[in-house]
């Protein structure tokens, strides 16, 4: 048998560096030093990198700032929204819009801006609440401390035909808002409700303790919202605020800001918008619906608040927010007003004798709904300043005169 020794032997080989070999030590020597230079470039422009504005400094919207609110205002577009935003703008706190533009309007957002320009006051993002990535994206590039929540389709009529979009909007949305609130720690809500919750009480005037019936599926789509808020609460620390309102009108006194809905929506709009079409000759006259109800006049009593009143409610209803507390409020004035009233107020208002048509009931109204006031005065002090009917809807008309094509390009009317 035979035995095979292999042996190996090395070549001399120099030492290698990074792979690469090298015989001469002068140049190793050399590589080495570029390396470093090289190493302690990129050490430089890391650190320059981080000490510049944008690298260091992340947006204001994105963290939580000692004396600041920082309130997300769904809806913010929108009439009240926008005039929402424009009050918390005013009183000095950060404001993030989230709005999809379906009724709102990019106006009202550039209105805004142009009012409050400066770095961290003001931003718009649009985007969908029934889209729950998106909404939690919102909610994880931002550092809100409080949400106000009006984004709502919201009109009754409009509820009647198409009843599963105010379920998909109003419900649904408000569930998608609420995970995304407990999921980031944002502990403070104030919700806008409305007084069709109530459907139509046995005995005026509505007390926050009148028991809720809609009769509506706009009205029965905010309850459930409601509902779902009051359910989450029970096992939370959230600060709960949720404010039923009646009917509202007027817009901005300094005339900055106004109601804009589109016209394919008119028909189903606010009586205020209704009245002011005709007034303008944009509709041939105003529609009032039902003229037999059990009232004086035998048309629909509703109480009217004025948008300025409305948006401070909401103010201080933010104030007096407390962890672990669920407050709810009727939010009006205490007085109803018959619609042959407020068509009387609105032609005086605007000058013009409008043409009225009388017309049956619309489907999902009620005869008669005011509210009792006395609570929300009692626990946040607050009632109703703006209540000449006739002066809210002047304020309202001087608005709508220059703004023929909403917030399109202004158009002066006589």
């Amino acid at each position: 048998m035979l035995n095979f020794t292999r042996s190996r032997t090395r070549p001399n080989r120099p030492n290698s560096l990074g792979g690469m070999d090298f015989s001469d030590p002068v140049k190793k020597i050399d590589v080495v030093r570029r390396i470093l230079l090289a190493a302690g470039l990129i050490a430089l422009c890391i650190t320059i990198i981080k000490i510049s504005p944008t690298f260091s400094s992340p947006s204001p919207f994105s963290r939580h700032e000692t004396g600041i609110t920082h309130v997300l205002v769904t809806g913010g577009a929108g009439y009240i929204g926008s005039h929402a935003s424009l009050r918390l703008l005013k009183d000095s706190h950060r404001v993030t819009i989230v709005d999809n533009l379906s009724r709102g309007n990019l106006g009202a957002i550039r209105v805004l801006q142009d009012l409050f320009p400066e770095p961290g006051r003001l931003q718009f993002i649009y985007a969908d609440l029934g889209d729950p990535k998106a909404v939690n994206k919102i909610f994880y590039d931002n550092a809100f401390d409080a949400v106000m929540h009006f984004a709502a389709v919201a009109y009754v009529g409009e509820s009647t035909l198409d009843p599963l979009k105010y379920y998909h909007n109003i419900t649904s949305n408000t569930l998608v808002v609420l995970e995304a609130m407990a999921a980031h720690n944002v502990n403070t809500l104030i919700y806008s409700s409305t007084c069709a919750t109530y459907g139509e009480p046995e005995k005026m005037p509505i007390t926050e303790e009148t028991p809720q019936h809609p009769i509506n599926p706009y009205g029965k789509a905010k309850k459930m919202a409601e509902d779902i808020i009051l359910d989450f609460h029970k096992n939370s620390d959230m600060a709960v605020m949720i404010l039923r309102y009646f009917n509202v009108i007027g817009s901005d006194p300094e005339g900055r800001l106004g109601e804009a809905p589109r016209p394919e929506l008119r028909e189903h709009g606010r009586i205020s918008g209704a009245c002011f079409d005709a007034a303008r000759g944009i509709t041939n006259g105003l529609k009032v619906r039902g003229t037999d109800y059990k009232t004086a006049d035998g048309t629909c009593i509703r109480d009217y608040i004025d948008v300025t009143d409305l948006v401070d409610a909401h103010v201080k209803a933010l104030e007096k927010a407390q962890p672990g507390e669920v407050g709810i409020y009727n939010v009006g004035t205490g007085r109803g007003r018959s619609v042959n009233e407020f068509v009387e107020a609105c032609k005086s208002a605007t000058g013009v004798s409008i043409k009225v048509d009388y017309l049956p009931r619309r489907p999902g109204d009620y005869a008669e709904v005011f509210s009792d006031p006395s609570k929300i005065l009692r626990e946040l002090n607050w009632s109703a300043q703006y209540t000449d009917l006739e002066k809210s809807l002047r304020v309202a008309w001087r608005w709508q005169k220059l703004h023929h094509n909403g917030y399109g390009p202004s158009k002066a009317s006589s």
